[in-house]
């Protein structure tokens, strides 16, 4: 978990009268007048009332004059921020990252990634949308492509989120994304790429939360290709018996449940997704609804 809009030139012609600079002299010797010509009339360009007639490389007109914002200039500007997002609820860790940047460029940027930090689980592409206004202005920080790619994932855009990982794990060689590329690969039908990804060298070194997050996403490949007792081999090679009650133990321990009922074994799926509600304090997952439809159907068997 990104510089100021581009202002368009005023084009005023200059800030001078066109007949020449304060030092000109007119034909009889004596500095001309500001805004007047050396025989004393008014400029053509410039009526008794002191205002120039407006020009047509004139840029800012009026609101209710102005034309449509492009879909690229909406983009840039990004979604409204909250008032209260003020860019200090980034990790010190990103906002460091920043620094590079000029300060009122940082300070924009780092309101639009705290803002997309805030909106990922409720509102992912609004997220996604302030990700993109941070890009705009700092397309070269790994971690605003970073942030734009993990929201992209989060709002089901999964191309753009590959592109956008890959970009940044070019940018810093961090492997850390490659379980959110891996699924991407599986949800855009190319289950063959991430199971290529799940071997690559870095995941062996992974913690323990982002090694679950990439067998899980291994043996969805398997089970995407047909392949569901090598999905189970994939899970059971796991720490599924871990005593601890971490998201990722619950996420294990569901894959595992669901991977048993895909393969007919629905006595095992009951016991595992019983197994998992026991530690999903935080309703990570349907578990309970899983495991209570399997003995409903149970039932329905027996009578």
């Amino acid at each position: 978990m990104a510089e100021e809009r581009r202002q368009r030139p005023t084009n005023r012609s200059g800030g001078r009268p066109q007949g020449g600079s304060g030092g000109s002299k007119p034909r009889g010797g004596k500095p001309a007048a500001a805004g007047r010509s050396g025989g004393g009339k008014p400029r053509s360009d410039q009526p008794r009332g002191g205002k120039r007639p407006p020009r047509k490389d004139d840029w800012k007109r009026p609101a209710d004059q102005q034309l449509p914002r492009s879909e690229q200039q909406a983009q840039y500007d990004g979604p409204p921020l909250p008032e209260d997002v003020t860019g200090q609820e980034l990790d010190r860790a990103v906002s460091g990252q920043l620094k590079g940047l000029p300060e009122k460029l940082a300070a924009r940027v780092a309101r639009h990634l705290a803002a997309a930090g805030l909106l990922i689980d409720e509102d992912p592409e609004t997220a996604y949308q302030h990700t993109l206004a941070a890009r705009a202005r700092a397309s070269r920080l790994a971690v605003v492509r970073e942030a734009t790619g993990e929201a992209a994932y989060a709002a089901g855009h999964y191309a753009e989120a590959l592109s956008e990982l890959r970009a940044a794990k070019r940018m810093n060689g961090a492997t850390a994304y490659l379980p959110i590329m891996a699924d991407c690969h599986r949800a855009l039908g190319h289950p063959e790429q991430a199971l290529k990804l799940s071997r690559s060298p870095g995941v062996a070194s992974f913690k323990p939360a982002a090694k679950a997050e990439m067998t899980i996403v291994e043996a969805g490949a398997r089970r995407d290709l047909g392949q569901v007792d090598e999905a189970l081999r994939t899970l059971e090679h796991s720490p599924l018996n871990s005593k601890s009650r971490e998201p990722w133990v619950v996420r294990l321990r569901y894959a595992y449940a669901d991977a048993l009922e895909a393969a007919g074994r629905t006595n095992d799926a009951l016991t595992w997704f019983h197994r998992t509600l026991a530690i999903d304090a935080a309703d990570l997952t349907d578990a309970g609804e899983r495991a209570a439809a399997l003995e409903r159907a149970a039932e329905g068997s027996t009578d």
